[in-house]
């Protein structure tokens, strides 16, 4: 049985099949996988994801944060941000959305699966 469903905003083709399989494993149902914002909103529309893990430099004309907020805003589902850039500037746009979670790149299952429980539970 599904824990619940996610949808995977990543534009790096390794780093997302490396998560869909952990998350499988995890109990998770993948609804979809974006490379875009616009994608990514386009998936949130037709399936209504219990949670999204957002990376934040992703393609098109708008950023997974600016992506995020749009989802937050216009859905109110979870968003974890899953991302190698935590400097100071990126970190400080990311925290102004309210994050539902933060993980740094490279991750292991056991920070994933504490995220998202985390956020689902809120």
């Amino acid at each position: 049985m599904s824990k619940g469903t996610i949808l995977l905003v990543e534009d790096d083709d390794i780093i997302a099949k490396v998560a869909d399989w952990r998350l499988k494993n995890l109990g998770y149902d993948i609804c979809g996988r974006a490379s875009t914002g616009a994608e990514a909103m386009e998936l949130v529309v037709k399936h209504k994801p219990d949670l999204v893990l957002m990376d934040i430099n992703i393609q098109g004309d708008v950023d997974g944060i600016e992506t995020a907020q749009m989802i937050k805003k216009g859905f109110s589902i979870p968003v974890i941000y899953v991302t190698s850039h935590s400097d100071g500037p990126t970190l400080e746009r990311a925290k102004a959305t309210h994050p539902d979670g933060f993980i740094i790149k490279p991750f292991d299952d056991n920070d994933l699966r504490v995220a998202i429980e985390l956020a689902l539970k809120k």
